[in-house]
């Protein structure tokens, strides 16, 4: 099939290569002309495992193309994804002008049938929007071409994005036509062959599903890192706990690991979007709004602890951190704790001196030259002669330590632990202080200098 995509992001990159290497003949679209001249050179502007690699082969091939000309990507295509971002307004609400920008280009220019596919996050009733847009913008124009407009919602995870599209759990069509759906079954079937995953529902229900999705995903996460607040102020360990409780098919392993807090590009502005529109028609969302208070509160956790092993005193101390971005295998930092930490640090007259496998360049890209800021070469070369180390972001480097090099390294033996990596016993054999979520932080003998010692020193 001949399909255009609309955006050039995570979404729309993913979902164009993975198209693409099953056959179909995919163009993509984007405004930025820096971006499409980046990937037209065979670069891409995103770290995702194996997406390289395929946005090469494709694009090798010649089925995978990169183009800012949207009329041409209409006429060419018989289903167009919009897959464009909706960053979140102020008042949480979604940003949907650049949807509804691409729907009154595609009302400008198409001149035959077409199906429209909404492959962005939006709020329930924006295929609704984006069938009105079209539909005027060609009353003006003064034809009448018919189109359709369905809903396809993404359900990928950073990271192991190229898995979850070419192995789907379920592929959710939002539509009331039998003959768009036929097409769209067409579409997918490459990655829908042992049985079918397709699940059909009305367009609104489809929109509802993803935010509901990532809604009570980082509420299972909120849960928990409450329940780990909790242990901690009773003695309990909140690890032991997730073991108890994760053991129960009902509940399950997955999203109880409790941390720093969740961020990146999906669950924080999902869960605003989506509390947004209940407010929009009355309706009080108390749980998704205290999953946010949640989560918000849960990111200022690491700068309190290093605030408890310092007794306040962060004036002058230069902090290692091990992992920027929000979560591992990708370099992606919106919204991440990494970023609450660094900026609360800087505030306090600390220093940074961070480490991540991928995420380096975004970091610079965020915060640019600092002196209150080093990027470091490696793992070590942030840890060593710091006065504390705190790890941000679970990669699986970062899952076995050297404590003795640590000890050794360290100009106080504090680890401040924002992902439960390590055990609690074995770090603090080696008389390290070991402060973690959830599960008991170290008591503070006389081994943390104070300030007038360091300046002694």
């Amino acid at each position: 099939m001949k399909l255009s995509i609309f955006g050039t992001g995570y979404v729309g990159l993913v979902t164009a290569a993975c198209f693409a290497d099953v056959g179909h003949d995919v163009l993509c679209i984007d405004i930025d002309e820096d971006r499409i001249a980046l990937l037209k050179r065979g670069q891409v502007p995103i770290f995702e495992p194996g997406l390289k690699e395929m946005v090469a082969r494709n694009a090798q091939n010649g089925r995978l193309r990169f183009s800012t000309d949207a009329p041409d990507g209409i006429k060419f295509a018989e289903l167009i994804f919009i897959a464009v971002g909706t960053p979140p307004n102020g008042d949480g609400s979604a940003d949907l002008s650049h949807v509804l920008a691409v729907a009154r280009t595609i009302g400008e220019h198409i001149d035959g049938h077409k199906i429209v596919i909404g492959k962005s996050t939006v709020p329930v009733g924006t295929a609704d929007m984006v069938a009105d847009v079209i539909a005027s913008t060609l009353k003006a124009r003064g034809v009448d071409h018919p189109f359709d407009v369905c809903s396809n919602p993404e359900f990928l995870k950073e990271g192991s994005a190229i898995e979850d599209f070419t192995r789907p759990a379920r592929i959710i069509i939002g539509t009331n036509s039998e003959s768009v759906l036929k097409t769209l079954h067409d579409c997918y079937a490459p990655y829908n062959r042992n049985h079918d995953k397709l699940m059909s529902m009305d367009v609104r229900s489809a929109e509802l599903t993803k935010y509901a999705a990532n809604a009570m995903l980082a509420t299972k996460i909120s849960f928990m890192n409450e329940m780990a607040n909790i242990a901690e102020r009773l003695g309990a360990d909140i690890e032991e706990v997730r073991h108890g409780i994760g053991s129960d098919p009902r509940i399950g392993y997955q999203f109880i690991y409790p941390g720093c807090g969740y961020g990146g590009s999906c669950f924080p502005k999902d869960v605003r979007a989506l509390a947004r529109t209940a407010r929009s028609i009355g309706f009080a969302a108390n749980l998704l709004e205290a999953v946010e208070r949640v989560n918000d509160t849960q990111k200022h956790v690491l700068f309190g602890k290093l605030s408890q092993a310092f007794d306040g005193d962060l004036q002058g101390r230069t902090i290692a951190l091990w992992g920027l971005a929000f979560k591992p295998n990708t370099d992606d930092m919106r919204e991440a704790p990494s970023r609450v930490l660094m900026e609360a640090l800087w505030a306090a007259g600390a220093k940074v001196r961070a480490y991540d496998p991928e995420a380096m360049k975004e970091a610079h890209r965020h915060y640019g030259e600092r002196s209150d800021l080093v990027l470091a070469a490696s793992p070590q070369d942030a840890a060593k002669d710091a006065d504390a180390l705190v790890i941000c972001t679970e990669w699986k480097q970062f899952r076995v330590a050297d404590f003795g090099w640590l000890k050794a390294n360290l100009l106080n033996p504090v680890i401040v632990d924002g992902r439960n990596l390590y055990d609690p016993v074995q770090v603090r054999k080696h008389g390290l202080l070991y402060y973690a979520i959830g599960r008991g932080d170290s008591v503070k003998p006389n081994g943390v200098q104070s300030a007038a010692q360091r300046a002694a020193e």
